[in-house]
């Protein structure tokens, strides 16, 4: 049996004890396996997923393949899978459960693989060797070979309110606030708290037009309604919230606004 040159970080979610231990033993037996993280709630492996988006696929809590339970109270596991398929650079999944009538909507999720409870071990062995040889391969998460790391970008922000976790699409928000390692994401209908650093969103919007107007704000350069300067100082608004432009930045918002305003000209 080969080995993958880099061990395999695996998340392992079920909500009931019994049967993540008996999964996270065999991960644990398995040579290929690295890390082995559990999550009895699809909640818990959205919050560590969330976390290591943040980070890009090479971070230290990135996670090459999930292995899911489906029946499980709240958000099941065809729903999780369903949104794990909208990242930019998504886990590949292993499905583990007692029904078979899921089988076809979980391969159409692209799951990699489909395991029946009780888990015999030969056939949880030919499951972690496909993981291992698509992640070789550069078709999971991670790059085959060394490469720099792309920007994680997915179409919503997965935020947690009141035990709920809900997902903020990118274009509903107007602007982020730094907040130690903590940013504030603004939407016209509130605002949420997410654990990632204004400079990593900075990275991954970059290309969605956001654009940083000072130290400890982004901005979705689209939902500025005005420029303001006053006495030297410029300022931007945004609904009904004045935001400050600092010095070092002004000259880019500057440009950035003109060539938006060019192109709607042309």
């Amino acid at each position: 049996m080969r080995v993958t040159d880099v061990p395999l970080r695996v998340l392992a979610v079920d909500d009931e004890r019994p049967a993540l231990d008996e999964l996270l033993y065999l991960l644990g037996e398995d040579p290929r396996v690295g890390t082995a993280v559990p999550a009895q709630e699809a909640t818990e492996a959205l919050r560590r997923l969330s976390r290591a988006m943040a980070e890009g696929p090479d971070g230290t809590q990135g996670f090459d393949v999930v292995f899911l339970d489906i029946d499980m109270p709240g958000l099941s596991g065809l729903e999780l899978a369903r949104l794990l398929g909208g990242l930019a650079a998504p886990p590949l999944v292993v499905f583990v459960t007692a029904h078979e009538d899921f089988a076809v909507r979980a391969f159409d999720l692209k799951a990699v693989d489909y395991l029946l409870k009780p888990l015999r071990k030969e056939r949880f062995a030919e499951a972690v060797r496909r993981v291992a040889e698509l992640v070789r391969a550069g078709q999971g998460p991670r790059p085959a070979v060394p490469a720099p790391a792309a920007p994680a970008v997915g179409d919503q922000v997965p935020v947690e309110l009141g035990g709920v976790t809900r997902f903020v699409p990118v274009a509903d928000i107007t602007y982020a606030e730094a907040q130690g390692d903590y940013a504030r994401l603004h939407t016209g209908r509130g605002s949420h708290l997410v654990r990632i650093p204004l400079s990593t969103l900075e990275e991954q919007w970059r290309s969605r037009g956001f654009v940083r107007i000072h130290r400890s704000r982004l901005v979705a350069l689209g939902r500025i309604e005005e420029l303001r300067v006053d006495g030297g100082n410029l300022s931007v608004r945004i609904g009904d919230r004045v935001l400050a432009v600092s010095r070092r930045n002004a000259r880019e918002v500057r440009d950035l606004l003109a060539g938006r305003a060019a192109g709607r000209a042309r």
